[in-house]
């Protein structure tokens, strides 16, 4: 197995020695492709799948769950967990039907509960669904012409795009292609079909043979992510990704991608040779050279990617141990043709899309403000109700964005006062000025469904950031944008290593507090202050906003401000009783 010696491949797990693997690695190799004993255990009596086949309903995009807030309760009546599963679907680019989103709508009711939740990959997970009704919902979401397979496991995982509404010819070329990666690297299994939609094929694959000829028997080390990005528009955090493909214009013409590749989130507290990392460039491709060169790069992750240690597989380790020329020369092999030179990539923005804005074609989008990507009614807010009666009304395209927002395509002139109204019957916020500082927030869901989580997100963000918004205005900094991310384990599905500020939770109810990063999401932030807790988040971070008031250049931002400055100062500074005043 690769331990970081150069030319020891990983992909035939049929030769391992007794204990060599990870447990993970026979899982995957023993279950037939992808099929295990789900149809098995799916039909048992009992609320939950056994430990192995919890590792292969993944690649089915289900997670098992439980609810966490009732675990002691239960623990001391002596009854099992809460057991229930999230059911995420694959959505390339973000891309969706009203139909489709209707349908999504309507399983949450009859089945999840009652939530749905954009993710930050562009995707919806539905939650609270259990076992008995999981056949059901996956049925009803391939009936709408989208697929759960693949948007969880050791798979490529849902391709992002730039969300915005297509422009001119290149902008849809680049939302094709995204589509067409997707295609391309999905399992071939039939599986899916067979345990889901008892053997009914609904959604086209090209090849349906009973091989996996990408992926081999024992697929990825570990998930792979890939985003496509409209020139100098970074809304898709592109250097997160472990392939990145940057278009290149000529003219409004689409002359090819530059790709960067080893971008990663996730890390574990404690393990030195876990990290997050930017992606770095590897070459330019033409529009018809980008699937082969994407497959071949993701083929090197599958055969020299690290299957002993699953918190050390992702390809980020590859390109980092091994090297950018080492992993360049491994590509050029597989392809039989040398690449070009990567061309510098200029970021300029990092847009949310929110707002009304015209198309090209003279229709309008408008794009939605969703707090940490939930989509539910509460108190003063129905957005759930609002959205479900705009969309069946209008019927608009939908997009869902890496900021786990929403946008309506193609809305007539005509419509735009009337949809308007109507949302603001609901309470929903139409200008994205009126957000506020949550206009540049996320967090994960964390507690109470997440079994990987140690501390809230979700549930404990929004107080933060409202608790914020007092000192902020009393500095005259509350019109200044200020990203905030906050994940509840630092596995970093909120990207929280990329904001002005990051909040990883440690444990329950202690963060380490990262600054530094900037808004156009191209650098990492720096650990500032470890294991601080929940009620003394807000006063870390006030004397670095006094500290930024006092002391930034001209129109600098806060993240911009940290990293010029530095993070020894920071503390430093920041101690001064002078700047509270």
């Amino acid at each position: 197995m690769a331990t970081g010696h150069e030319g020891e491949k990983t992909t035939d797990l049929k030769h391992l020695g007794p204990g060599e693997g990870s447990k993970v690695e026979h899982i995957k190799l023993e279950s037939q492709h992808l099929r295990g004993k789900i149809s098995e255990q799916l039909q048992a009596e009992g609320p939950r799948f056994t430990e192995d086949q919890t590792q292969l309903i993944k690649f089915h995009g289900i997670y098992q769950q439980e609810d966490r807030d009732a675990r002691q309760q239960r623990k001391a009546a002596h009854t099992e967990k809460a057991y229930q599963f999230m059911v995420r679907s694959r959505i390339p680019g973000g891309a969706l039907t009203a139909e489709q989103y209707l349908t999504q709508d309507e399983i949450s009711e009859q089945y999840a509960n009652g939530t749905l939740r954009i993710t930050t990959r562009q995707s919806l997970q539905l939650h609270g669904i259990l076992k008995g009704d999981l056949k059901s919902s996956i049925a009803a979401i391939n009936q709408s012409l989208l697929s759960t397979l693949a948007a969880c496991g050791d798979v490529n995982r849902n391709v992002m795009a730039c969300p915005a509404p297509i422009s001119n010819r290149a902008q849809a070329r680049v939302q094709e292609i995204a589509h067409a990666i997707a295609m391309r690297l999905a399992p071939r299994s039939t599986a899916y079909h067979e345990i889901w939609i008892d053997g009914e094929k609904v959604e086209t694959i090209a090849d349906e043979k009973e091989v996996e000829p990408i992926y081999g028997a024992t697929y990825l080390p570990r998930k792979f992510k890939i985003g496509v990005a409209f020139p100098g528009d970074n809304c898709i955090d592109i250097y997160t990704q472990d392939v990145g493909l940057i278009a290149r214009l000529e003219g409004e013409q689409l002359a090819g991608f530059t790709l960067v590749i080893g971008g990663g989130m996730g890390m574990t507290h404690g393990k030195s040779e876990t990290y997050p990392r930017l992606a770095e460039p590897l070459c330019d491709v033409t529009p018809d050279e980008a699937l082969n060169v994407v497959e071949t790069i993701m083929t090197v992750q599958r055969d020299y990617g690290d299957r002993t240690n699953r918190k050390h597989a992702r390809m980020k380790y590859v390109v980092e141990e091994r090297g950018i020329d080492w992993f360049r020369q491994q590509v050029e092999e597989r392809l039989g043709y040398q690449l070009q030179a990567a061309s510098p990539v200029h970021i300029h923005a990092a847009e949310d899309h929110l707002g009304w804005h015209q198309q090209a074609n003279g229709n309008w989008f408008l794009g939605l403000h969703v707090q940490n990507g939930r989509i539910h009614d509460k108190e003063g807010l129905r957005l759930k109700s609002g959205l479900r009666e705009v969309i069946k009304r209008y019927r608009p395209e939908l997009r869902l964005t890496a900021q786990q927002n929403i946008m309506l395509l193609d809305i007539q002139e005509a419509d735009r006062v009337e949809i308007e109204a109507q949302l603001h019957s609901y309470g929903i916020e139409t200008d994205p000025t009126k957000v506020g500082h949550y206009r540049f927030a996320m967090a994960c869901p964390a507690l109470p469904t997440c079994g990987l989580a140690l501390a809230e997100a979700e549930r404990a963000l929004p107080d933060i950031v409202q608790a914020l918004e007092e000192p902020l205005r009393a500095l005259g900094l509350d019109g200044e944008p200020l990203s905030m991310r906050m994940t509840g384990c630092p596995n970093g599905c909120a990207r929280p290593y990329m904001g002005d500020i990051g909040f990883v939770g440690r444990s329950k109810n202690l963060y380490n507090i990262y600054v530094g990063g900037d808004l156009l999401n191209t650098r990492m932030n720096t650990l500032y202050a470890a294991s601080v807790h929940t009620e003394d988040l807000v006063a870390a971070i006030e004397p670095l906003l006094a500290f930024w008031k006092a002391e930034r250049h001209p129109q600098e931002g806060f993240g911009d401000f940290c990293h010029r400055v530095g993070i020894e100062r920071l503390r430093d500074e920041a101690a001064s009783p002078s700047l509270l005043h």
